[in-house]
């Protein structure tokens, strides 16, 4: 996966963005190793959770290679861009297991909105978020209305897209764009935590949740399908003997 390392130890797996000499900023080499990445991590059913970060300290990811997509012929850009980059935010934001974004840095325009597709996420104290596009006359292009106005809601989102406003970690945080802000040398120590903490529960029950939360009303199902596995057995004996549950993902 070029311009993309894929880690997995155990239940975890890290993406990290690997274009620190251009702030992360994504061309078509570096969003096809993140489709990759996604298909892998569905593939290994021993994993529970991702983590997605940037190479470097002084961005996330800056969003679209300006170069890669001024190259593109009106269909191109639309064939190669906007629908390859719509399907495969699509296909993070619809990753089998919880994706944590550790965000250490710049996280503007595509770079905000690959942040947008993560369940939970975590700013450095640095961190500074923004909407640029219509300062180079374009819009968000890979679902960024719709994830952002589902996240800060509407009015807030309006601001953002409309005037190109910088917010630091603190206000993305009070907007609810970020579920917390650790400190800039604390991050990825505090995302590995939160990744641990998922990867200890029963891993059905959380993917099937997260489908749910994700949009799937048939909550029923659902509620069925997890009652009936080995891991829901292992939680019912473990509540009543008092200790630990032990899961096995089956």
């Amino acid at each position: 996966m070029e311009k993309i390392d894929l880690n997995i130890e155990g239940a975890i797996a890290r993406i990290t963005l690997q274009r620190p000499e251009k702030l992360n900023a994504i061309d078509p080499t570096l969003l096809r190793g993140l489709e990759a990445a996604a298909a892998s991590i569905d593939h290994h059913t021993d994993v529970r959770v991702a983590i997605l970060t940037g190479a470097g300290t002084r961005a996330f990811c800056v969003g679209a290679d300006i170069h890669a997509w001024t190259a593109l012929q009106p269909l191109d850009m639309w064939r190669q861009w906007i629908r390859e980059g719509h399907r495969i935010m699509d296909r993070l934001a619809g990753l089998r297991v919880p994706l944590i974004a550790a965000i250490n840095g710049f996280a503007f325009g595509g770079g905000l909105e690959l942040a947008l597709t993560a369940d939970i996420r975590i700013a450095a104290a640095s961190a500074q978020f923004a909407m640029p596009e219509a300062a180079i006359a374009t819009v968000p292009g890979w679902g960024g209305t719709t994830r952002l106005s589902a996240s800060v809601g509407a009015a807030r989102a309006k601001e953002l897209i409309f005037t190109g406003r910088r917010i630091d970690a603190d206000t993305a945080c009070r907007w609810g764009l970020v579920n917390r802000v650790a400190a800039s040398d604390q991050l990825q120590g505090e995302a590995a935590a939160v990744a641990a903490q998922i990867a200890a529960q029963a891993p059905v029950a959380v993917q099937l949740a997260k489908a749910c939360l994700n949009g799937d009303t048939r909550e029923a199902m659902a509620s069925t399908v997890a009652a009936f596995t080995e891991d829901a057995q292992e939680g019912l004996a473990s509540f009543r003997e008092r200790r630990p549950g032990i899961f096995k993902g089956a």
